[in-house]
């Protein structure tokens, strides 16, 4: 929405897993766990945030750096050895249900999209986003802190990442050491397909939300009809491709539609 992309989510994610296997391991609380996934955001989310609003460096690279980073550390974290063996009551709470129809994962999914996206649209704070995104100097002009809401953004992405991880190693119950790898391109790719613009200003929480859920479903579409998981990521990798191509053919368009308005505009102002 902002118009700035992280690539660092999928290395987060493994990084928070890999910290939350351990603690379950060692039958800590889930307290504790989102905690230290939460700094763990944070602090990546800062580091994120200041190199790309701050020092101006473009978000692919920079967050393309943080990536190797974070990676080496879950390396280093985890010795190079998958974590496992977690208590039962860490592995066993996914699969909890409210209302004996909703699984636990999928209720704090929910809440969280509700939650973003009142925040976002009913907010001013949560409008800047957009706007930073639509027209950054525009934005500048009217007086949004385009710097801290960039920040800002990063933030709740490395949080957001961070807190899956928690629910990835929850789910599977062993973490390697390329642990949430690819997920950053189905993430980015559910954001395309749910309508947000990679130039930023278009979308909402909600249509990331089921562009999400798209993903998914093709993901199990793939097993359904007995095609190997290999090419969960090439199918992925086509669709994202293709996503982008036809967002940037209508951005085009879009663009010489206001330009040609602009030109008659000023050719009938000039006739007058």
């Amino acid at each position: 929405m902002t118009g700035e992309i992280d690539v660092s989510i999928g290395s987060t994610m493994g990084l928070a897993a890999a910290m939350a296997g351990t603690l379950a391991q060692h039958g800590q609380s889930w307290m504790l766990m989102i905690l230290y996934s939460v700094i763990l955001g944070l602090v990546v989310g800062l580091v994120n945030g200041y190199g790309v609003a701050v020092l101006g460096v473009p978000s692919l690279i920079f967050t393309l750096g943080t990536t190797g980073i974070i990676r080496g550390l879950v390396y280093v974290y985890s010795g190079g050895k998958t974590t496992e063996n977690f208590a039962g009551s860490f592995t066993n709470f996914g699969s909890q249900t409210l209302f004996g129809q909703i699984t636990i994962y999928y209720s704090i999914v929910l809440l969280i999209v509700i939650v973003t996206h009142i925040l976002l649209t009913q907010t001013r704070s949560g409008k800047y986003f957009t706007a930073v995104g639509d027209n950054v100097g525009g934005a500048t002009l009217i007086g949004i802190p385009v710097k801290r809401t960039k920040i800002v953004a990063y933030i709740l992405c490395g949080i957001f990442a961070a807190i899956s991880g928690v629910a990835f190693a929850s789910k599977y119950g062993q973490v390697n050491i390329v642990a949430g790898s690819g997920y950053e391109m189905a993430a980015i790719a559910a954001c395309v397909l749910g309508g947000i613009s990679l130039s930023g200003g278009l979308g909402n929480v909600v249509g990331a939300a089921i562009g999400a859920v798209i993903m998914s479903a093709i993901s199990r579409l793939l097993v359904f009809i007995g095609l190997s998981t290999d090419f969960d990521n090439t199918i992925k990798g086509i669709m994202l491709i293709t996503i982008v191509v036809v967002d940037a053919l209508m951005q085009r368009r879009s663009t010489e539609a206001a330009r040609r308005e602009r030109l008659v505009a000023r050719a009938n102002g000039s006739a007058r």
